[in-house]
């Protein structure tokens, strides 16, 4: 055996050295690492010492931190450079990891180790921020099954492996889908209407691959000007068929990677599962760590929502009617003409386009620009590295200094569209901050992903301004977990905090994207380096809010669709899910969808991902960062002491406290939804 590259996956007290890391000994190393774990806890439970946070938590958090540093670049490799035998390794983990996840949760010898430090005289004198993963952690013993029965323990742990498995599953078959279909164009005619930066991408894609002409893939950066531009409404039709019908019995790829049977088993999982637990329903299950209390709660935040968006939706539906029809003579606009009329109409409108602007945001300046407005904002410093081991050429890396020019925390940056990399943007922890059983303090690092155009040719890579508003959305996830003081694993950075609450430095961030002081900072022509033009930025703040009834209700539409899904057992009838969704639409939806769509089959934020009965924590979190950002509309969009009150309140107190409480004291009241309605231009 190789004895360097063993040590590369096992030397987790330093940065993951990707490059390293031999696939064949994950699995061994996982298995290794989680039986090392195993009997580290057996020691510290025998011992006849009285447990404290010092003797018995702390040491098992360090084992902890331990798999999870090891575990930490294997996964993300296999979402950002996926390949067969790293895929395979993943997935052969995962069943370990449940295994483990289901011991630890189960284990009633911890459990009363636990349970016995919560009810000691110490508890009180320990921190708020140890008080907190201790009460988490009594809850999680809850919700892992600790007081089922011996036969109901057993089969708990193994719905927990199946669902790990099955949403790899999903995920996998998402990116195979994704991958497996493309279209090579070699009439320009066919093109018209495409701006240029969408042809010479598919130039540059087809050159890729040794072919002449524009191939065009499903990849968000290839599919939406195709949707957004071209004037082919047969090409349109074709694109938007295959990308509705990823993974599905549908479509051009029809039954090759359908997650059908995969959604079902996961649904009727779930259920039970909650059962077990004498929850209702997983939606039940799913609110026991969140903000919000109950199933109805949710519901009726999200029709009221819908109520009050749907009569504006509908004029701005019939409008991009009228244009098609007296344009195009359209007399029934599908699916694929939506995007295309809809921007024509902008335009039209508004005279502005994303084309018009992508010049003003090279990569370099939005970039740059990002980090002069946190600093502004929250008193750091970015600095970019250049000596350090990655997965890709094209990520770069950075610290974050405090005022004292302390070194606080660390990125990753990988902002391109690619083949085996995953769709959508995300932000992960690579490892916490937390303070170790030697007394050092170990630094947060993140992991920020995205998928943008990359430069094509000579020239920089260019976004739109939805793709600056999306790497800020990711940073302020990355602040999050970055700017944490808390010292506690369990809760620091956006460990423990819930997740219909996670969303709020996210969405938050985004405000400053359509502010001009902001937008000073992080526009200058690729050219000339001139800042957006006063008259481009009066058309973009214009046409900020067209269509938002619209967009409203299609997020509506999913978090409904989601949150009822998992209100009721699915008891494995095939059409439970286009039911479910068809009631939803007939309820919230003001625009039809074609009968072949199956976009719930690539729908991977609840079939894959942490959002399952929890999508609607992207609305719910955004009534707490519109009402929140509305205090720095008052003050000063740059107010310093502002920023600071920010930061301490809520960047800095990770999952420590309530988000509920710490909103109260960054804003001095309850959250009201009437700053959401405002920043969408819904009355």
């Amino acid at each position: 055996m190789n004895t360097q590259k063993e040590s590369a996956l096992q030397k987790t007290n330093q940065l993951p050295l990707f490059s390293q890391i031999d696939v064949t000994e994950i699995v061994s190393s996982v298995r290794h690492c989680i039986a090392e774990n195993k009997q580290l806890m057996t020691r510290l439970l025998d011992s006849d010492e009285v447990f404290t946070w010092q003797n018995l938590i702390m040491p098992l958090d360090e084992a902890e931190d331990h798999l999870s540093k090891l575990w930490s670049p294997i996964s993300h490799m296999n979402a950002v450079v996926s390949e067969p035998a790293l895929r395979q390794a993943h997935d052969d983990c995962l069943p370990l990891f449940a295994e483990y996840g289901t011991y630890v949760g189960q284990h009633e010898g911890l459990y009363q180790a636990y349970l016995s430090i919560s009810k000691s005289v110490a508890f009180k004198s320990l921190k708020t921020e140890q008080q907190k993963v201790i009460e988490d952690a009594l809850r999680d013993f809850t919700l892992a099954g600790i007081a089922l029965s011996s036969h109901k323990k057993t089969r708990y742990g193994e719905i927990k492996t199946q669902l790990a498995q099955l949403q790899s599953k999903f995920s996998n078959q998402v990116m195979d889908a994704t991958l497996a279909w493309s279209k090579l164009v070699s009439d320009v005619e066919l093109l018209k209407g495409l701006p240029e930066s969408a042809l010479q991408g598919a130039q540059q894609a087809a050159k890729e691959k040794n072919l002449d002409g524009y191939l065009f893939t499903l990849d968000i950066p290839s599919y939406l000007p195709v949707l957004t531009y071209a004037q082919n409404r047969e090409l349109r039709q074709e694109l938007y068929t295959a990308f509705a019908t990823r993974a599905s019995e549908q479509g051009p790829n029809a039954g090759e990677f359908d997650n059908t049977d995969s959604i079902n088993s996961i649904l009727a999982l779930r259920h039970e599962l909650a059962v077990l637990l004498d929850f209702n329903a997983y939606s039940e299950y799913s609110l026991a760590t969140k903000m919000a209390e109950t199933p109805e709660q949710v519901i009726d935040f999200l029709t009221d929502l819908a109520k009050k968006s749907k009569s504006q939706a509908r004029s701005e539906r019939d409008a991009v009617f009228a244009l098609a029809s007296s344009k195009d003579n359209i007399e029934h606009l599908e699916a694929w003409d939506m995007s295309y009329y809809s921007e024509l109409l902008k335009q039209q409108r508004y005279q502005i386009s994303d084309e018009m602007v992508r010049p003003y945001f090279p990569e370099d300046k939005v970039v740059s620009g990002l980090f002069a407005v946190v600093k502004r904002l929250f008193s750091i410093e970015i600095s970019e590295q250049f000596e350090f081991d990655s997965w890709h050429k094209d990520v770069r890396f950075f610290h974050i200094y405090n005022t004292k020019k302390q070194h606080i925390g660390s990125f990753y940056l990988d902002l391109y569209a690619r083949e085996f990399k995953r769709g959508g943007a995300w932000m992960n922890d690579c490892r916490v901050r937390r303070r170790q059983c030697d007394g050092a303090l170990q630094l947060p690092v993140a992991y920020l992903t995205c998928n943008f155009n990359k430069p094509v040719g000579n020239n920089p890579a260019l976004f739109t301004h939805n793709e600056v508003i999306t790497l800020f959305h990711e940073f302020g996830h990355g602040l999050h977990h970055m700017l944490t003081k808390v010292e506690s694993a369990g809760v620091s950075g956006i460990n423990g905090v819930p997740w219909d609450a996670v969303e709020l430095p996210s969405q938050f961030l985004e405000n400053w994207c359509w502010e001009p002081e902001a937008l000073a900072l992080i526009s200058g022509h690729v050219k000339t380096g001139e800042t957006l033009p006063k008259e481009l930025l009066d058309k973009m703040l214009q046409a900020k809010n067209f269509n938002s009834g619209l967009m409203m209700l299609r997020q509506l539409e999913l978090s409904l669709f989601d949150f009822t899904l998992h209100c009721q057992d699915a008891k494995k009838d095939s059409g439970f899910v286009m039911r479910v969704l068809s009631e939803v639409r007939a309820q919230v939806a003001v625009l039809s969808t074609p009968e072949f769509n199956r976009f719930q089959n690539s729908f991977s934020h609840i079939f894959a991902g942490g959002y399952a009965a929890g999508y609607y924590s992207y609305k719910w979190a955004e009534v707490l960062s519109a009402d929140a950002f509305s205090r720095f509309e008052q003050e000063g969009i740059f107010n310093t002491s502002t920023g600071h009150d920010f930061l301490e309140a809520i960047l800095e107190k990770g999952g420590s406290a309530s988000p509920m409480q710490l909103f109260k004291n960054f804003m001095g009241r309850e959250p009201s939804i009437k700053a959401l309605l405002r920043h969408s231009g819904i009355e």
